[in-house]
């Protein structure tokens, strides 16, 4: 899939811009503050509804504005779809496909897939569980749109189950919460198979990207399993949910005395480990950027080969983190699929493409 065009009103730093990008390699050269990034945010947020800075949509909107649009055809194998996202200051986003409201804004999700490669994507290594999590969580969303959902279903019963513990205190209306024990341990199920195959997909592709990014063999391994049911990988949803409702059962004293959940998907604790060395605490800083790199690249890999075509890949200023050998590596391995790369240095780029310039609020 490719953007044939990508129109922005109101978008950040742009006021008016029509972008006709090249079906390959697009590389956009400016200063820093220039809006580079900005442009990547756009055609990102058409292939997940969220900005990859966990910003809120009014502070995508112009300051100058009331509503910022973004709206874009995306080229398909066998169709083409037009996409489209406004979003108004103080109000609801409005979603089209094809001049078409969906019944939900999430059925926009899988018109048009793509992977992100920011500078700090270091921190899915380096950082807390948390950010292996939602990595793990939004590759899954790209293979499977659905699991959005799931998503969703699960932080709210959650969000549901922990407003109880914390009003209700030692005095906990036993019977509700059995309720929303069910209601977390059903979207619990659906949320943890999504993840685990998410991460099986990965698996076989972080081990190549690793050793052609680093050009020596490496053992990498992602390692996913949950303190309250081991690994439940190829486990069906329903059983998860039961191994989950005992669980919860188990710690209901605990939870009830600190007035949170202390069981279930949201406390898992994936890893990686380099050579047998845990990522986070004993890899160098190179083998951590090039861990960080690679899993973006293996994400690319799993989604376009579970999807049937090319997913779009955009890469933020990641050459200038690299040495001379890891550049060269990542241009010869970078896939036959439409790529957005941005830089401050053109010279830096060992790769081939369609070259723009940007400039505040405008690109030529």
């Amino acid at each position: 899939m490719e953007f044939s065009w990508l129109e922005l009103k109101d978008f950040r730093s742009y006021h008016e811009l029509r972008l006709e990008p090249d079906p390959g390699v697009n590389v956009f050269v400016g200063p820093n503050g220039a809006g580079k990034t900005n442009l990547l945010e756009a055609a990102a947020y058409l292939t997940s509804l969220r900005s990859f800075r966990g910003a809120p949509d009014e502070a995508l909107i112009n300051d100058e504005a009331e509503a910022a649009v973004v709206r874009g055809e995306v080229q398909h194998v066998q169709s083409t779809s037009l996409i489209e996202a406004e979003l108004p200051q103080g109000g609801r986003r409005r979603i089209r496909v094809n001049g078409q409201r969906p019944t939900r804004s999430t059925d926009l999700l899988g018109h048009v897939r793509g992977v992100v490669f920011l500078p700090d994507d270091l921190d899915i290594v380096k950082r807390g569980p948390a950010y292996r999590r939602d990595f793990l969580d939004g590759v899954a969303v790209q293979i499977w749109p659905g699991a959005h959902l799931d998503q969703q279903d699960y932080e709210r019963s959650l969000r549901q189950r922990n407003t109880l513990l914390r009003e209700a205190g030692r005095e906990v209306d036993e019977p509700t919460l059995a309720v929303w024990d069910e209601r977390l341990s059903l979207a619990a199920g659906k949320l943890m198979v999504r993840r685990s195959a998410a991460a099986e997909a990965l698996r076989e592709w972080i081990v190549d990207t690793y050793d052609r990014l680093a050009t020596v063999a490496t053992r990498v391994e992602l390692h996913y399993a949950s303190k309250w049911g081991g690994s439940l990988e190829g486990t069906p949803s329903q059983t998860v949910a039961e191994i989950l409702a005992e669980a919860l059962r188990r710690s209901r004293r605990a939870d009830t005395e600190r007035r949170v959940t202390t069981m279930g998907p949201h406390r898992d604790e994936p890893w990686f480990t380099v050579d047998g060395r845990d990522a986070r605490t004993r890899a160098s800083q190179g083998e951590q950027r090039t861990l960080a790199l690679s899993l973006r690249l293996a994400s690319h890999r799993s989604v376009s080969e579970a999807t049937g075509e090319p997913a779009l890949l955009l890469l933020d200023d990641v050459f200038s983190e690299l040495d001379l050998d890891r550049a060269n590596a990542l241009a010869g391995m970078l896939p036959q699929a439409q790529t957005f790369i941005t830089t401050a240095r053109e010279e830096e780029i060992p790769v081939h493409g369609r070259t723009f310039v940007v400039q505040p609020g405008r690109i030529r």
